[in-house]
């Protein structure tokens, strides 16, 4: 179509992510009755009873626009982690986080530095603007090399990424790390130091490690630090697409001006706001995660699996002979769902969300006639 003469060039050759595909889609491709998803990191526990019943008085009023600042949700978490409303933001999950940064900070020419095997959304946000993700090789054992990482920064650097815990690996970054990078990160042609965008999408399974640090403690000595988490994963709202973040004052002022005006829909502010107060879904499934990943751990090991233990609710081991993308054909074929990772140049592994228990007998089953066939 002549149309597509003017199209962008950044996007004329744009990869998609590949999300996982939801349970009802593989029963009905498999012709399977019972699926067992174990791909995307959710939590299998589900929603708080806070969050659902929160989400029900919400139902009727629907046909309202959502509130536009998401004063509710803003409160509760101001009030959860003892901060200013005025140095929070939400978003429509942890993606639309990560591409608002890229239309506010990123243009043609501008590179960012990310760790390789870190997550791939990332490298999207910048090539999307036009700019270049310059890649860090990890660490000996899929950790993010922080020293080399700055090291990496230049005069064009706008922005460095850490996920802590890391997707997919599940390795994390203690605070000492952390501290002496922030503090190592040079400046910039503008004089400045680049953005550190600290993503913790799985900050509450990592607070299972004694010397996993809080983004938050870092704030008020960094002023170009951006944390931000959500409620897909231990909140268990993936299905709802909420997240927030924090930074100063100045850079929050900047993201809700080209954030979309309704970009957290109303049944999602609500659940948000009910979730974040609920400690004890929290602590059940931190609870549930710390017992289960030593199960698996034990499998693994009884089936000569190498794996890589994990901060987060997903464990990263080695696929073998078969490869991450054949042993994920394999398994699905017996209805369960994990990731392959050939995205993230790791065509030898994959990644397994720690599920319920019963749900873990059932995937070690499934390997152990996968791999015997």
């Amino acid at each position: 179509m002549y149309i597509t003469k003017m199209i962008r060039e950044e996007c004329e050759g744009f990869e998609p992510y590949v999300a996982g595909k939801p349970i009802e889609t593989i029963k009905r491709e498999m012709r399977l009755e019972r699926v067992i998803k174990l791909a995307s990191n959710e939590n299998p526990l589900g929603a708080s009873k806070k969050a659902i019943e929160a989400i029900r008085e919400n139902l009727e009023g629907i046909f309202y626009y959502p509130d536009t600042n998401s004063y509710e949700l803003k409160k509760a978490l101001s009030e959860r982690y003892e901060i200013d409303r005025e140095e929070i933001f939400t978003g429509a999950g942890g993606d639309e986080i990560i591409e608002l940064i890229g239309k506010l900070f990123f243009k043609e020419g501008d590179e960012i530095v990310i760790s390789r095997h870190s997550f791939i959304r990332y490298e999207m946000a910048a090539k999307l603007m036009g700019a270049k993700a310059v890649i860090v090789d990890m660490k000996e054992g899929f950790k993010q090399d922080l020293t080399a990482m700055a090291k990496a920064c230049g005069e064009r650097t706008k922005a460095v990424f850490v996920t802590n815990p890391n997707n997919p690996t599940g390795t994390y970054n203690n605070k000492e790390e952390v501290s002496e990078f922030l503090k190592s990160v040079p400046l910039n042609k503008f004089k400045v130091k680049p953005l550190v965008v600290l993503d913790e999408a799985y900050f509450e399974y990592g607070l299972l490690e004694r010397a996993y640090p809080d983004g938050v403690d870092f704030l008020r000595d960094n002023e170009n630090l951006i944390v931000f988490r959500t409620f897909s994963k231990i909140y268990g709202l993936a299905g709802l697409r909420v997240a927030y973040g924090f930074a100063s004052k100045e850079i929050v002022e900047y993201i809700e001006r080209i954030r979309p005006p309704f970009n957290v829909n109303r049944l999602a502010q609500a659940g948000g706001a009910a979730a974040i107060k609920d400690r004890e879904q929290v602590v059940k499934s931190q609870e549930l995660v710390k017992r289960e990943k030593e199960y698996l751990y034990s499998k693994f090991e009884e089936l000569k699996i190498k794996y890589v233990k994990t901060a987060a609710n997903f464990i990263f081991f080695n696929a073998g002979a078969l490869k991450g993308r054949e042993l994920f054909k394999g398994l699905l074929k017996e209805g369960v769902i994990i990731r392959a990772l050939d995205e993230y140049e790791l065509k030898d592994w994959a990644r397994v969300t720690v599920g319920l228990h019963e749900e873990n007998e059932i995937f070690i089953e499934k390997l152990k006639k996968v791999y015997n066939k």
